[in-house]
């Protein structure tokens, strides 16, 4: 075939890279004028003897011709090419095609090579699963996704933060910010421009949300609460919010009015309630009015409590919730705080109709998730509406045990959590080390060379990842990260004594 007007043959395009090609003989013509017969005997097994024929070993090192696979696609058309379309965010190259590896989970649901957006990120310390995070979130910013950290709490994401110019909220020692668990967020600004009807239906799944954070945490301080309870729950809420008193604006609540009214109920309460009497209804609701009481006077005091006294930016490209100061009060602290930033995140998110998606990130999930069946089931409520809410959720985590031992063998807690990865059609399973990588073998029902995989090749270079989407074959794939990037993303700086440091404590800026 003759190239086209401006476009070079394969042999010019071969030169280009190396040594110009030998060019084929042209086919001899026979003495007696017949050509050379096509259908040849078998030659010998070491080939005919003589120059020219035959065959020898080709001595290394063999020419190697290096070009971009869009180029030596054309003469090698069997080239494995990536079976996922390049959109989203460029994260690496895929090391069998070596062709570049995109991920835009929503436009993978939207071209039906999955079931719903939500990631899952399961790696040992040290094998690259936050600059992974990172660089997704990073380079999904220039497709206008924006990022909500509902929970940092190693402060990780926090010199991206300043790189992009955005100020992370700090929450805990020494900071000022105060969130309200049951804020009421862009509902009371949109309150009046709602119809009845919406406002009904906006009210119902408001409080539902805060009924079932108040018995998780209620939960995470060792009692479980009752179907009464919540009852009782929901109908302080709408008093303290004011419907029943048919106000047509909502009064914003918190944790300790919640409290104040459970101890000291009026007899409209009580008898709503159909409880025989104040008494009855104070010893009923002991044990969770004092679940709610260690939240105001316990090592959580003064952050949950009280009113939201910060105006998040939802315009900024990545917004987040710094909790790296709450790790001297406990593990109990720091799931607490993760539950209640999630509730408020996703009020918040919710009702932010902008049209756009947002990716929202759980940082150490395995902590919310070990607080209870509430906090379990709220997190699987939350994946199971992300597609409905245009909501990317990325769970971070280090081994599917945290998972599954969120609760007793066989509890319902453990059975909700083992489906919570059915819920993430990407899973991204960084290097492991045997025993774990057995228990993601069987979770995940991984073939042995996927399996393989997670213990060899991913344990080689920081970055390696094996990426299952939904229920295709593993693709090895590398993150790679620019030389910025590796210093923003870098999480052991911590561990090495820097000579030098920036103004204010800043990383480079970089450009979303």
């Amino acid at each position: 075939m003759s190239p086209r007007d401006g476009e070079r043959t394969a042999a010019e395009l071969l030169t280009t890279f190396g040594p110009a090609l030998g060019t084929r003989p042209t086919r001899q013509r026979r003495q007696d004028g017949r050509t050379a017969q096509v259908n040849r005997r078998a030659a010998p097994q070491r080939g005919f003897a003589r120059p020219g024929y035959g065959w020898s070993p080709v001595a290394a090192p063999l020419q190697v011709y290096q070009a971009g696979t869009h180029v030596l696609g054309g003469l090698f058309p069997l080239l494995a090419a990536s079976p996922l379309p390049a959109v989203g965010a460029r994260m690496g190259y895929d090391v069998h095609s070596g062709g570049a590896f995109y991920l835009h989970p929503v436009e993978f649901v939207l071209r039906s090579i999955c079931t719903n957006p939500n990631m899952v990120l399961f790696g040992e310390p040290g094998r690259g699963k936050s600059s992974t995070v990172v660089a997704f979130l990073l380079r999904m910013m220039l497709t206008g996704v924006r990022t909500l950290i509902s929970g940092d709490v190693k402060g990780e994401y926090t010199p991206l933060l300043h790189a992009l110019g955005v100020t992370p909220i700090m929450l805990g020692r020494g900071s000022t910010a105060r969130l309200n668990a049951l804020d009421l967020g862009p509902l009371a600004a949109r309150w009046d421009a709602w119809s009845i009807e919406r406002q009904r239906d906006e009210l119902d799944g408001v409080l539902g949300r805060w009924v079932q954070l108040l018995v998780a945490l209620a939960e995470a301080q060792g009692y479980r609460p009752t179907v009464t309870d919540e009852a009782a729950l929901s109908a302080v809420l709408r008093q303290l919010l004011g419907i029943s008193d048919g106000y047509t604006r909502l009064k914003p609540i918190t944790i300790p009015d919640v409290h104040r009214l459970l101890s000291d109920p009026d007899e409209q309460l009580w008898q709503s309630l159909r409880f025989a009497g104040r008494r009855q209804f104070l010893d009923h609701l002991r044990s969770i009015t004092d679940a709610l009481a260690n939240l105001i006077s316990g090592p959580l005091a003064g952050l949950f409590d009280a009113a939201t006294n910060f105006t998040v930016d939802w315009n900024a490209p990545i917004q987040s919730l710094d909790l790296s100061r709450l790790r001297t009060r406990g593990d109990q602290a720091i799931a607490v705080a993760l539950t209640c930033l999630g509730s408020w995140s996703s009020l918040a998110t919710d009702l932010q109709e902008d049209g756009e998606l947002r990716i929202v990130v759980r940082d150490e999930i395995w902590r919310q998730l070990r607080l209870g069946l509430r906090a379990v089931q709220a997190v699987d409520s939350e994946l199971r509406l992300s597609r409905a809410e245009r909501k990317i959720q990325v769970l971070v985590s280090h081994k599917p045990g945290d998972f599954l031992s969120v609760g007793a063998t066989g509890s319902q807690e453990v059975a909700i959590a083992r489906d919570l990865l059915a819920l993430c059609s990407i899973r991204i399973l960084l290097g492991q080390s045997t025993r774990v990588a057995s228990e993601l073998a069987d979770v995940l029902a991984l073939s042995e060379k996927e399996h393989e995989a997670t213990t060899g090749w991913a344990n080689d270079r920081q970055g390696r990842a094996l990426w299952k989407i939904e229920n295709r074959t593993g693709l090895k794939v590398q993150t790679v990260l620019s030389r910025i990037e590796r210093q923003i993303f870098d999480t052991n700086t911590q561990l090495v004594r820097k000579p030098h440091r920036l103004p204010d404590g800043q990383s480079p800026a970089v450009s979303p």
